[in-house]
């Protein structure tokens, strides 16, 4: 068994044990958020693929503790330390684990990291039901992450519908080409290209330069993983990507702030 069917076997498992149904669920996750909403004075969802646009290669800026591949990389992160270290240094999203076996993340990660920020934030998790979709809005998160290669056609389209429905931006990540086909199918905003393949948790370096060329005008695409400084960030950029998503690099550095500014290259004209 892969590393990507342990992972997504476990998330099935929980999900069918899951009794809520989808619409006592949605009644709670919306009034949860009215109730933040009214105490803030301002609605919650803030937009997230407008964030990533700019003259600039801009960073979702990931806070993960450990990884399956890796073990531990920072287990004694405070998630809003982290957010408001990440802010400084320029990032224009977060990225926030909320798997806790396997990443050791959680909802109240994402809360923390949400709440000491004003970027909007990814929960990173591994969606394989439409409450996994509710339960990323009733956390705060203003993104969704659906991997094509844990879901079927039927669930990667209605879970994205159900995100789109909700307000929350999705993105919807690949690992080839034959993915690519797969997601494009659904008319995505966002198409991340993982460079780890998520069987072997190895990386490619070069995946994300060669599937680019396939990711249509108007399709925000964003590199993902194995991205280690400003060589890789020009090398993604000159390939036609306008974000790149960094975990472990920035939660191993030593100058998070100055580990950041390294990524963000001005976008070839």
């Amino acid at each position: 068994m892969t590393y990507l069917d342990a992972i997504v076997a476990h998330h099935r498992r929980r999900a069918a044990a899951d009794t809520r149904s989808l619409s006592e669920a949605r009644v709670a996750a919306e009034t949860a958020r009215a109730v933040v909403e009214t105490l803030r004075g301002a609605t919650t969802t803030r937009d997230f693929v407008a964030a990533l646009q700019g003259d600039s290669l801009t960073v979702i800026a990931e806070i993960k503790r450990r990884s399956p591949s890796r073990g531990a990389l920072n287990e004694s992160l405070d998630p809003r330390v982290m957010a408001e270290r990440y802010t400084a240094g320029g990032a224009a999203c977060l990225s926030v684990l909320t798997d806790e076996p396997h990443f050791g993340g959680s909802a109240a990660d994402l809360q923390a990291a949400r709440a000491a920020t004003s970027v909007p934030v990814l929960r990173k998790d591994f969606t394989v039901s439409a409450l996994d979709v509710v339960d990323a809005f009733a956390m705060g998160a203003d993104a969704v992450l659906l991997i094509v290669a844990a879901l079927s056609d039927d669930e990667l389209a209605s879970f994205h519908a159900l995100a789109v429905e909700l307000g929350l931006a999705a993105l919807v990540e690949v690992h080839d080409e034959a993915e690519l086909r797969r997601a494009l199918r659904i008319d995505p905003c966002l198409i991340g290209v993982n460079q780890r393949d998520l069987r072997t948790f190895q990386v490619d370096r070069e995946r994300a330069v060669r599937v680019a060329g396939e990711i249509p005008d108007g399709v925000v695409g964003v590199a993902e993983s194995g991205i280690t400084g400003g060589a890789d960030a020009a090398r993604l950029a000159a390939a036609g990507y306008r974000a790149v998503l960094v975990g472990e690099h920035l939660v191993t550095s030593n100058n998070v702030e100055a580990s950041l500014r390294e990524l963000r290259l001005a976008l070839p004209s």
